[in-house]
């Protein structure tokens, strides 16, 4: 039986945006809305969606960056909702996050060796003969050379300074990581080589990822399993092929047909949404996605669908099933 290493129950995170009288809020952007999956132990779980659908934010929670509003995170077995300070940094040996800009995500005064460090001194793992060995072995795992410990991040291509926030993110030996559009920021020719060094690191420390992306040829290459979110909400959950081969909710017929095909015969037709993304602030009614969606029916105005197990591996929430 497969062993469920994170659950997520009916996650909320709303952030006010307008304040009345006294200070209360009484406006919010409905940033995350109730958003419920699991993560099995060794998965590569991809998040998809466009901008601005929740998919960082939903991230940023499950690293502890930020406190739910409402809802149950679940690790190991353990409810981690609500964790002391002292819990957090527990729960940070076991879970760690690769970030979008490797530039932004390094302190630009601090050599590169040190920043690979600092978390073994911060736990207070290891002697320092041992703290250096060990970040010598992880530099050279990521492409890096030992030497190269010496230098900044600004004397690194983008790349490169990737590595270095990969190697940062092992050195606690972490079982899951979370990594937030890793290679977006990266020029093409780098990309494969950053996600087939995910892959190498996967296998050998028996890794857990949660990957989020907008670039579903990304998350087709590394994932296993995906879900998509629109708006705050997670609209369907399968299997890489079932959702590739066999896509169920509307949305995401409308992202699979948007990627690029090599083949210039090919005769897809792609499904152009109409309208822009409503706003979290003021969400629609029922199914959030009824005002773009080619096939809204008059119950999709009003009634939010169920979101519910429709075969062995593939959730949607959709009144077409």
């Amino acid at each position: 039986m497969t062993q469920s290493l994170l659950e997520i129950q009916q996650l909320k995170k709303h952030f006010p945006v307008e304040k009345g009288f006294f200070g209360k809020a009484n406006s919010f952007v409905h940033a995350v809305d109730g958003v419920s999956f699991s993560i099995n132990k060794g998965d590569t779980f991809g998040m998809v969606g466009e901008s601005g659908c929740g998919k960082s934010t939903t991230g940023r929670l499950l690293m502890k960056l930020l406190d739910p509003t409402d809802g149950d995170l679940w690790f190991k077995g353990k409810n981690i909702t609500n964790l002391s300070n002292s819990e957090k940094r527990k729960y940070s040996r076991d879970v760690q996050m690769v970030f979008q800009d490797p530039f932004a995500s390094l302190n630009p005064r601090m050599k590169v060796k040190d920043l690979v460090m600092e978390p073994l001194i911060v736990h207070n793992e290891l002697n320092k003969k041992d703290r250096k060995k060990r970040v010598g072995e992880l530099l050279e795992l990521v492409g890096l050379s030992e030497s190269q410990g010496e230098r900044y991040p600004h004397e690194f291509s983008g790349g490169q300074r990737q590595r270095v926030g990969i190697a940062r993110a092992l050195v606690l030996n972490p079982s899951f990581i979370i990594a937030d559009e890793p290679v977006s920021a990266l020029d093409v020719s780098i990309q494969s080589q950053i996600l087939n060094l995910l892959q190498d690191i996967r296998s050998e420390f028996n890794l857990t990822y949660l990957f989020i992306s907008h670039d579903l040829s990304v998350v087709k290459h590394i994932c296993n399993k995906i879900g998509v979110m629109y708006l705050g909400k997670m609209v369907e959950i399968a299997n890489k092929d079932s959702l590739f081969n066999q896509p169920k909710h509307p949305y995401t017929e409308a992202l699979l047909s948007s990627i690029p095909h090599p083949d210039p015969t090919d005769t897809r037709e792609k499904i152009i949404l109409k309208g822009d993304i409503p706003s979290p602030v003021n969400p629609p009614s029922g199914c959030r996605f009824h005002t773009r969606c080619p096939y809204s029916m008059p119950i999709c105005k009003t009634k939010e669908p169920e979101f519910r197990k429709i075969s062995s591996d593939q959730y949607v929430a959709c009144h077409l099933y």
